[in-house]
């Protein structure tokens, strides 16, 4: 981060300086007071449970240079309090104010499903041509997205900036930050839903990252989206299409897998190329077209981009393949939706192995669709031939049903936590199989990704 004066902070975020010296230099933003170092500007945010003014002293203390605060200052304070109506609204503030002094391309990516992986996909494409900036595992949120903007500097010569939302009104209010003027809409689904209540406003939501957007501005959409693809030509600003259809202006064909890499020819109007990428799935092919796509537009060479886009990594928790001797891990345990689950079992499904395994957790903020989404993910499993699931949690049991009513023969048990799906995991794990981890967040799948001891017993080798 460029530092910054704290009368500089004061007049971006409309707050008071109540103590201190005007011209204190701040070298970091911190809202963790775990985080906190010498230099910091300490910004207490009220959660739910925990308001985290009654920190402020104790980083002062530790080295913080100054801090937000919508109370007084105390008496014998020495170091600046900047008073403002909202802690939050006030770093949202800053990192606009901040946003603006850098004149660099900003890619902005939001959907439904995919969003992380997409940003890391599209990262990689452009990292052997320009200097990316990217953010850091999947902080999208009000608190996370502004503060990805701190990692900013005077090299960058392109961001791309994940932007999630969940209720009316946050996208628009994470657009006015990031200002991109680019955006990929990865797709419509059902995350959210029990928020935003349809998938018309789910779009016209996630629609504006936009906002910010000049005529000549572009936006990246997956023509295959049965709603993303009536945006195509319609709106005031250029549109580009990925996908596997035969109008998108990127486009797959002959997919194939070599090993854990997948291999296909992307034709758009340039020329058919080749291209490879360290990643299963015909949802990261569409992640690679939207990389591509973007590199493109960007003035990158297809030379270039391909050379950048066979070092993709996915971040930690999203289908990470740890592959060992006698069997392979798919951790996908950082989040679940219904279109997401099915998609990683589509990975399982495509990796050479001689039983398939799915632990299923609970997918949560469903609403009144809950019992069918899990339901047809059961189905989903059970006409691709995965050979086992193991589901966890009340809604998780729908899936079971779907399961067993679409393939009758397939070994389905539901459980209640997390130890007990483990335990019963060992019983069904062979030489040669596949696992897949999977689940909402507040389900903490990972204690089955971590547990190596469980798996060490069955397989002989320690995962870690």
């Amino acid at each position: 981060m460029k530092s910054m004066k704290v009368y500089q902070i004061a007049e971006a975020v409309g707050g008071e300086i109540l103590c201190g010296s005007a011209d204190t230099t701040v070298t970091n933003i911190q809202y963790d007071s775990r985080a906190v170092t010498d230099g910091s500007l300490f910004v207490p945010i009220k959660g739910a449970r925990v308001d985290a003014h009654k920190f402020i002293a104790e980083c002062l203390a530790k080295g913080a240079s100054a801090v937000l605060t919508e109370r007084d200052a105390p008496i014998d304070a020495k170091k600046p309090y900047i008073r403002v109506e909202d802690t939050l609204g006030a770093l949202q503030k800053l990192a606009a104010w901040y946003r603006a002094q850098f004149s660099l391309r900003l890619i902005g990516v939001t959907g439904s499903v995919g969003k992380t992986s997409t940003k890391e996909m599209i990262a990689a494409a452009l990292s052997c041509g320009l200097d990316v900036m990217k953010t850091q595992g999947n902080k999208n949120s009000q608190i996370g997205m502004p503060m990805t903007m701190f990692d900013l500097e005077e090299h960058h010569e392109a961001a791309v900036i994940e932007m999630g939302m969940s209720y009316f009104g946050e996208m628009e209010r994470l657009c006015s930050i990031a200002q991109p003027s680019m955006a990929v809409m990865t797709n419509i689904g059902t995350a959210h839903i029990e928020n935003l209540g349809s998938r018309e406003n789910i779009m016209s939501e996630k629609l504006k990252i936009t906002n910010s957007f000049s005529a000549d501005s572009i936006l990246f959409l997956n023509g295959d989206d049965e709603l993303l693809s009536t945006l195509h030509g319609k709106l005031d600003f250029r549109t580009v299409t990925f996908g596997f259809g035969s109008g998108c202006d990127y486009r797959a064909e002959n997919i194939r897998i070599s090993g854990m890499n997948t291999i296909f020819t992307l034709i758009s109007s340039d020329k058919a190329e080749e291209i490879e990428i360290p990643a299963l799935g015909e949802h990261n092919v569409k992640n690679a077209l939207a990389a591509y796509a973007v590199a493109r537009a960007c003035g990158l060479s297809p030379k270039v981009i391909k050379e950048g886009l066979i070092t993709y990594k996915n971040a930690p928790m999203r289908q990470q393949i740890h592959t060992f001797e006698n069997f392979t891990l798919i951790d996908d345990s950082y989040n679940a939706s219904p279109d997401a689950m099915r998609v990683s079992l589509d990975v399982l499904r495509s990796i050479d192995a001689t039983r398939r395994i799915a632990v299923l957790a609970n997918m949560l903020e469903l609403g009144e669709l809950a019992e069918s989404e899990h339901f047809s993910v059961g189905r989903h499993l059970g006409e691709i031939g995965i050979d086992c699931v193991i589901c966890i949690g009340g809604l998780a049991r729908h899936i079971a049903r779907g399961a067993r009513e679409t393939k009758p023969d397939i070994t389905a048990e539901c459980f209640t936590n997390n130890t007990d799906a483990l335990e019963y995991l060992k019983t069904q794990m062979v030489d040669g199989c596949a696992v897949l981890v999977k689940g909402s967040r507040s389900m903490h799948t990972e204690e089955i990704v971590s547990a190596a001891e469980c798996l060490r017993c069955v397989t002989g080798h320690d995962i870690c």
